[in-house]
């Protein structure tokens, strides 16, 4: 299947599960994986670059990660900060199975994937962690990215990265633009082809 159409609900080719051997969060594990899904054959590059660019997550309350893949963004999360519950959504029905297998396997009880509408509305994140699915184009991201980043609390952050010739710097701006005064939008780092962006609700 193309890797451009990961974000399909239902993947179109069988559903495959096969060990998957990676880091996280320092430790080799083996974990489960499938085709159909956003980079089953690994941590993509930038996935890699936020995860070395990123701070430690809230140590409690709501963590996000949109866009979930296999998960190794909310599982990630969920190991630093075993206190929180990890909401991981995408829209991916075999991506969510994956990532709550992969969440079992490493004896993880705070991960819930989730359809972004199962979330609920009223809940409000201290973290957001994400490498938005840009292929989808720029209307389709813009509404994803409204839908989830007010949704932080107060001091929370969102940390997104973006390749930088796919708009990085023109979605910051962008989302300042949308998001106002009560929110910073920054560059926090450029790496290996990335720009590592951090939205901070400050009020």
């Amino acid at each position: 299947m193309d890797q451009a159409h990961y974000f399909n609900a239902d993947p179109d080719v069988p559903d495959v599960r096969r060990p998957l051997a990676v880091v996280l969060n320092g430790r080799e594990v083996t974990l489960r994986t499938s085709a159909g899904i956003f980079s089953p054959d690994g941590v993509d590059k930038g996935t890699a670059v936020l995860l070395a660019e990123v701070p430690e997550p809230a140590p409690q309350g709501h963590l996000l990660d949109i866009g979930c893949g296999w998960g190794p963004l909310a599982l990630t999360m969920a190991l630093r900060s075993p206190a929180a519950t990890v909401h991981a959504v995408d829209v991916n029905t075999r991506s969510l199975s994956l990532t709550q297998e992969n969440a079992a396997v490493l004896g993880l009880d705070n991960v819930r994937a989730q359809l972004p509408d199962e979330v609920d509305p009223d809940v409000r994140f201290a973290t957001i962690w994400s490498n938005p699915p840009i292929r989808i184009g720029k209307a389709a991201l813009h509404e994803l990215l409204l839908m989830w980043l007010p949704r932080l609390a107060a001091g929370g952050e969102a940390w997104l990265v973006v390749q930088k010739n796919l708009g990085s710097d023109s979605l910051a701006r962008w989302l300042a633009d949308q998001l106002g005064d009560a929110f910073d939008v920054a560059r926090a780092a450029t790496s290996k082809g990335f720009r590592v962006l951090v939205v901070t609700r400050t009020s």
